[in-house]
């Protein structure tokens, strides 16, 4: 897999191989969601460059502006247990959450795939972790994520793949598996791994190849954690991994709020919003980008997209919107923005931003009160 983003370069590095034909058109995978739809010129001409070598190419899994951002879109259509897949974006270890391994490549590396359908690994070791408990009202997967990431660190897994267990990760629902996978990478990790079970075969459908885990593996680390008493978490600027509980930081002033990303714009994530902002208005800048069209459209449908838009927030067609900082919510010098997405480095949707990273619940909160909020008391606004 390669967005918009990345398989131009891609591309480039392909032609400049003088390779002439992939090596299978039906293993490649193309959504674009980085910058859709397109913000400038140069945009549209890098676009139009892919959609015409995918054509060339007979790559038939290209997906237009506004079907999804791509791990969505992958998770959907494509990834299934027991699957090796790559994408050249670093989330791509979204896919773990499907009982696949997942992991994200530059796009050169994508280059030799395209060519050859080969790549060179070094097999990682894995940390084993354990969750127990039921999470609090309020407190969700993101929050459980970022209470690892907190504990572990940016560099506590660097090229380990980590695989999840307990009470706690077999009552995750799919979305809340793929909020977790996906962070995988901002503990450094190669990927993550959720075991199929019953909930993956709801999603999937039956599946008869799945592996796990030897009952005699062996793991660098073994680590257990407990989230019975789980506050709501919420990352500081500018590290993903400076994580706080939300009563730190209650007050805050926010400028923006964005619900969305391949780490919380999914059905589930615009559902919790939703709940909280029923009947109630924003008081600040609210976006929202669903992760795919079938999300839009089950929150169009389920009524959820009007409650959003009644309460005043804004939604974005499905795509990465603004996640990267490229386009539809940059901040400008010194704004502060909660999001829901999976990164808060400096510069990131704007070069003077600050942004704080938290759940949906706390983002809807948040963005009631005008200032950093529990969500546990969202009830009184």
């Amino acid at each position: 897999m390669a967005h918009d983003g990345t398989s131009v370069l891609a591309v480039k590095a392909f032609t400049e191989m003088g390779v002439s034909k992939v090596w299978n058109p039906d293993k490649i995978v193309i959504p674009f969601d980085h910058i859709v739809p397109s913000n400038k010129e140069t945009t549209s001409d890098l676009q139009r460059t892919t959609r015409q070598w995918a054509q060339k190419q007979g790559i038939s899994n290209l997906f237009e502006i506004g079907e999804g951002i791509c791990h969505q879109v992958m998770a959907e259509r494509f990834a299934r247990p027991n699957m090796l897949i790559v994408g050249a974006d670093s989330h791509s270890c979204t896919y773990g959450a499907l009982g696949a391994f997942g992991t994200g490549i530059g796009a050169t590396e994508m280059a030799e795939v395209f060519a050859s359908g080969k790549l060179w690994f070094r097999v990682p070791q894995s940390i084993k972790i354990t969750v127990t408990g039921t999470l609090p009202k309020k407190v969700s997967a993101k929050d459980l994520t970022l209470h690892l990431i907190g504990k572990i660190g940016a560099g506590g897994a660097t090229y380990k793949a980590i695989e999840y267990y307990g009470e706690t990760i077999t009552n995750l629902t799919m979305s809340g598996r793929m909020t977790l996978c996906n962070m995988g990478i901002e503990m450094g990790a190669k990927a993550g791994i959720v075991p199929p079970d019953n909930t993956t075969f709801n999603f999937i459908g039956n599946h008869p190849n799945c592996t796990y885990a030897d009952s005699d593996a062996t793991y660098t680390e073994e680590l257990f954690f407990d989230v019975t008493d789980l506050p709501p978490q919420i990352a500081l600027p500018h590290a993903v991994d400076n994580v706080h509980p939300v009563d730190d930081v209650l007050g805050t002033p926010i400028d923006q709020v964005f619900i969305g990303s391949c780490t919380n714009g999914r059905l589930e994530d615009l559902q919790a919003a939703a709940q909280i902002l029923h009947k109630k208005q924003v008081r600040v800048r609210t976006i929202i980008a669903p992760a795919s069209r079938s999300v839009l459209i089950k929150a169009i449908e389920t009524g959820v997209a009007s409650t959003l838009l009644k309460a005043g927030a804004v939604i974005l067609p499905p795509g990465c919107g603004p996640c990267l900082g490229a386009h539809q919510g940059v901040l400008g010098e010194g704004e502060v923005c909660l999001s829901t997405a999976n990164r808060n480095f400096k510069g990131r949707m704007g070069t003077g931003g600050l942004i704080y990273l938290a759940s949906p619940e706390t983002a809807a909160a948040t963005a009631l009160a005008g200032e950093i909020t529990d969500p546990r008391d969202a009830c009184s606004l």
